[in-house]
């Protein structure tokens, strides 16, 4: 059966590379009509495309061991979308590679990306900081290369500090507080009571939060801060505390429908849920987690780049190897279009309306031409199932439901060169 099973899916691979190359035919006529009228594919010189790939140094926080993150976190998801690009890209004569370079601790970023920038790489996937970003997309070697950012959610970015040469495949912060809140109006749970860490990422978080809950029409009915005072948690005397302290955190509250926590630098949340006085839900930064990927999303055919990536890497796939793979695929896309001979001709038909992305969450991707932010659906996961997809059922809006999610047109402050 085992083997049944695996010739199964080498069929079903094979049916889709083949229904992959068709459509690619269909999106590149002049190259289709090469091969339909026999032209030897020998003679045309292929195509190079070089994708580079930037991480910062740091890893990011966890709170437990199953959520550390892999050493290849992000670039695994890129690899996995340039293989995908390589795929299709037989069938029109182009060729793909990912050339990565990690920052080492208290390396230059910039000067990371004048490496690849001098190795003449045009289109850059970035797994950085906010401030990092900024500062390479500022750099002078950036003005003629395309920067993907995959790790920052800041709205920031996308607003006052937008950049012209920056695509954000990440959803912002706002987009996922709004993926939440939604399903948790939809729910009738309008009641919130918030709990937000002490560090600046954590005040980021719980902001976007409160927004979507005047957005949408939900009531904070109390707000405390838990402050971050070291320990480690994670040891036999940690847990013990942790099952006396977060009771008497969450002690004297006004009747609320959920908790919800705003805990991006992971030293509390998920120490909630099943601790709180009151036997209350718990969404956000714990509970219920809006992400832009989760490893138990088997619909819209996820099954199978989730099954790819699990055989390669040995791992489950993590929301920032779903924006690397996007990325990848997106820089993909637009090589099968003939824009990739330059950043500008390949942000002009990611702007296009030739460009659409399908990306296993039941609905094509697109980019603002606002803010150059990628519209995507918000997975609301519990750790072990997709609970539900943003936006949820009757959000409505006049050109597009995933609009409801995040910075819409009226409200933007960015302005693009």
């Amino acid at each position: 059966m085992a083997q049944r099973s695996e010739g199964a899916n080498l069929v079903y691979r094979y049916m889709a590379v083949a229904l992959m190359a068709g459509a690619l035919f269909c999106a590149a006529p002049a190259r289709a009509q090469q091969a339909a009228q026999g032209q030897d594919a020998e003679a045309q010189p292929r195509q190079k495309i070089t994708i580079g790939y930037l991480r910062r140094a740091e890893n990011r926080p966890a709170l437990s061991r199953l959520q550390t993150p892999a050493a290849n976190d992000g670039m695994a998801g890129a690899q996995i979308g340039v293989d995908d690009d390589a795929v299709t890209g037989e069938f029109l004569n182009q060729d793909f590679e990912l050339v990565a370079k990690k920052l080492k601790p208290g390396e230059d970023a910039a000067s990371g990306f004048a490496e690849l920038a001098g190795k003449g790489i045009k289109f850059i996937v970035a797994d950085l900081p906010a401030e990092v970003l900024v500062e390479v997309a500022d750099s002078p070697l950036a003005a003629r290369t395309l920067i993907f950012n995959i790790g920052a959610s800041d709205d920031i970015l996308r607003e006052e500090k937008c950049r012209g040469n920056v695509v954000h495949v990440a959803p912002t912060r706002s987009m996922l507080a709004d993926g939440l809140a939604q399903y948790l109006i939809w729910k009738q749970w309008r009641k919130w009571f918030l709990v937000l860490g002490s560090h600046p990422e954590d005040r980021l978080w719980a902001e976007a939060l409160k927004h979507s809950a005047t957005r949408f029409g939900a009531k904070i009915v109390e707000e405390r801060v838990y402050e971050d005072r070291g320990g480690a948690r994670r040891s036999d005397s940690g847990v013990t505390m942790v099952q006396k302290e977060m009771p008497a955190f969450t002690q004297g509250v006004s009747a609320y429908d959920v908790l919800v926590a705003a805990d991006e630098s992971a030293v509390f949340a998920d120490y909630l849920p099943y601790r709180t006085w009151d036997p209350r839900p718990v969404a956000g930064s714990a509970g219920l987690v809006p992400a832009s990927w989760d490893p138990s999303n088997e619909q819209w055919g996820a099954t199978q780049l989730q099954q790819r990536f699990e055989k390669k890497f040995q791992r489950f796939m993590t929301p920032l190897d779903m924006n690397g793979w996007t990325a990848a695929r997106m820089i993909g896309e637009a090589a099968a279009h003939d824009a990739a001979a330059d950043a500008f001709a390949m942000k002009a038909f990611l702007l296009s309306k030739d460009f659409t992305l399908a990306a296993f969450k039941g609905q094509k991707l697109t980019l603002r031409d606002w803010n150059l932010q990628l519209r995507q659906p918000i997975l609301l996961s519990d750790g072990r199932n997709v609970v539900s997809l943003s936006p949820q059922e009757g959000f409505m809006h006049q050109f597009s439901e995933l609009d409801t999610l995040g910075t819409d047109r009226p409200e933007t402050k960015c302005r693009l060169n």
